[in-house]
């Protein structure tokens, strides 16, 4: 297979003593590109360093919604930097989030603002974090896109159909993770049956959310892809084949790759 992780967090501390395994492994199961995706300053750096270590690994870097509180003065600026680095393919991950109370709302929103702005003025596309507030972020984006045209992911996409309807129509790409695979996710998978090939992705979020059949397995890791692709073509009638070379296609679309090194 040819795939493409477009999502995990390649720098948790939960890999430090098996990264470079992690990273042969993923190779070994045809992931041949993977995105390292920021959530504070510090990680994005992180990131960034990552990307210049191991050739299939790409940089993303933001402020997540619930490190927002926690970040320093001048934390953002280091943020705007980094996007000058090479291999850095996207902002984020940006976003909103209800369920957990880590960062006041008008913070996050004044933060995701920040990254949709900034990915319209480096035309980098942006990597959207939503939890429990699906028409905040849609609004949110709706007025971004009056001041210009919008690239960018849901990350992780656990909405409903209509909700993948309203993004889709805003521009963006749905990504899907292992969730998509657990046996109860039946509604889930019937919204990845129905996002038009052009518009779909897959991640692995890792170290989190290991698919099944390995749920129970920690760390989930970029090599564990294969399984959450194989899930959502089996939904498709696609094979395995057919459809990682959509996503790998599409993603390489989105995060325009071929012009990085």
């Amino acid at each position: 297979m040819q795939l493409f992780d477009t999502h995990l967090h390649l720098d948790d501390t939960q890999f430090d003593p098996i990264r470079a395994d992690v990273v042969s492994r993923a190779d070994q199961a045809g992931v041949q590109k993977m995105l390292a995706v920021g959530t504070t300053a510090d990680s994005s750096r992180a990131t960034v360093a990552l990307a210049g270590s191991f050739q299939s690994v790409y940089a993303a870097v933001g402020i997540q919604p619930n490190c927002c509180a926690a970040a320093e003065n001048g934390d953002w600026d280091k943020v705007c930097k980094l996007v000058e680095e090479p291999k850095v393919i996207a902002l984020g991950e940006t976003g909103l989030d209800r369920y957990w109370d880590d960062t006041p709302f008008e913070m996050q929103q004044d933060y995701f603002d920040r990254h949709l702005r900034l990915a319209q003025e480096t035309k980098l596309p942006f990597i959207v974090h939503m939890r429990d507030c699906g028409p905040d972020v849609v609004l949110m984006l709706a007025e971004a896109r009056q001041r210009g045209p919008l690239r960018g992911v849901m990350h992780s996409f656990t909405g409903d159909a209509d909700l993948a309807a309203q993004c889709l129509e805003l521009g963006l790409f749905i990504s899907f993770a292992g969730m998509v695979t657990f046996k109860k996710s039946t509604d889930l998978r019937a919204v990845a049956r129905q996002i038009p090939a052009n518009r779909i992705l897959i991640e692995t979020d890792a170290p989190y959310l290991s698919p099944h059949p390995h749920r129970a397995v920690r760390p989930n890791e970029p090599a564990q892809i294969v399984h959450t692709a194989n899930c959502i073509a089996a939904e498709r009638r696609l094979s395995g084949e057919e459809f990682a070379k959509i996503t790998y296609q599409n993603a390489c679309d989105l995060f325009d790759v071929s012009s990085v090194g």
